[in-house]
């Protein structure tokens, strides 16, 4: 397993927890991180950077995750699924990670901790939120509004 990958699947357990309303304090939350990461400041860093700004984006990645899927709220998926979505949701949006690759990585922790049609549901569903998102982007530099595709990969007000 990747060192990085091994940081998601760590940020994948506290959202998981957050799921269940029992947040943690940031105290425990770095507890937590450092013990899974064996202190490793590099892995650490990565780690709190996607778990912040998952939290801190939250609602706005949902509200694209659902409007990705067909006949689906986040509230009726898999808990492990809907956190390992939110994860590279946040990469593809947010992060500087390359699209792709915040995919394969949701990929992997769906087929380890998912059910047998996990990593094809995450497949579907980010291989969507990544085309949306490059639509608007495309349409954006073209000087076109949209009026179609509803993902804000530039907003960073936190909602």
């Amino acid at each position: 397993m990747s060192r990085r990958r091994r940081a998601r699947e760590v940020v994948m357990q506290l959202l998981y927890r957050d799921d269940l309303n029992q947040i943690g304090s940031a105290s425990d939350d770095e507890q937590f991180l450092f013990r899974r990461l064996n202190g490793n400041q590099q892995l650490l860093r990565f780690a709190d950077t996607i778990l912040q700004g998952v939290r801190q984006h939250r609602e706005q990645i949902d509200l694209q995750l659902e409007a990705t899927t067909e006949n689906w709220r986040l509230s009726r998926m898999a808990a492990t699924d809907r956190n390992v979505m939110r994860i590279a949701a946040w990469e593809i949006l947010y992060g500087d990670t390359p699209h792709r690759v915040a995919i394969n990585e949701a990929i992997e922790l769906a087929k380890r901790y998912g059910d047998t049609r996990s990593s094809q549901f995450v497949n579907g569903v980010l291989d969507k939120l990544m085309q949306n998102a490059a639509a608007l982007r495309d349409e954006r530099s073209a000087g076109t509004p949209s009026s179609e595709v509803s993902i804000d990969p530039g907003d960073t007000t936190g909602s």
